[in-house]
């Protein structure tokens, strides 16, 4: 999550060297604290993706969009026509529904506020407590360094023992991923108090 004065500073240093900036926005609308500030209440000449996917609850379907600068929409629209013609007619209905689903959608991010509370206040208690703060989507990204050198074995055995599935890290960052891995919220609450008692009894005996 970056402020205002964050985003501002990257957006011109790019600027200041040529260098285009893309902004994937698509946990927005998944904050905790304060408003997700989008890049385009930055600058214009930016690029901004965004999806159906995620506060929208339609991951899956592969509906979301794109803000160019102008004189790149044609380069866009040339790439985008050899890749696909357009999203599936039923996935477009279902998003033309979904913008009409606030009161739902925002239940769905209330449970996720309650599941981020339990994690944060839990995870430490259980043996997972260097984490830094959660403040958008519905992850914990955690550091395991003192548990393992290979978070794809340590999410394995967590799996095999405690039936909990968890994220190596090594699917986001090849060089330190080997020390972390994430936990998901985005589930019932009541599924989250399991898991969480699950990860406690397998840490318990480690």
């Amino acid at each position: 999550m970056l402020d205002h004065t964050a985003l501002e500073a990257l957006i011109t240093h790019c600027h200041a060297q040529g260098t285009s900036f893309i902004a994937d926005e698509i946990y927005h609308g998944l904050q905790y604290e304060g408003r997700a500030i989008s890049a385009l209440e930055v600058s214009d000449d930016i690029y901004v993706i965004n999806s159906f996917s995620k506060y929208f609850s339609m991951t899956g379907w592969r509906v979301g969009w794109m803000i160019v600068p102008e004189d790149h929409i044609r380069h866009v629209e040339r790439i985008a026509q050899n890749m696909f013609i357009c999203a599936p007619h039923a996935s477009q209905v279902a998003a033309i529904a979904a913008l009409d689903a606030r009161e739902e959608l925002d239940a769905n991010l209330r449970t996720y506020a309650e599941n981020r509370k339990l994690m944060t206040e839990s995870l430490p208690t259980i043996g997972f407590g260097n984490f830094a703060p959660a403040d958008g989507a519905f992850y914990i990204y955690c550091d395991v360094s003192d548990y393992t050198e290979d978070s794809v074995a340590f999410a394995k055995e967590i799996l095999e023992k405690a039936n909990v599935a968890v994220t190596p890290g090594l699917d986001f960052d090849p060089r330190r991923g080997a020390q972390t891995v994430r936990f998901s919220y985005a589930r019932s609450t009541e599924d989250i108090r399991e898991g969480l008692k699950r990860l406690a009894a397998f840490m318990a005996t480690r």
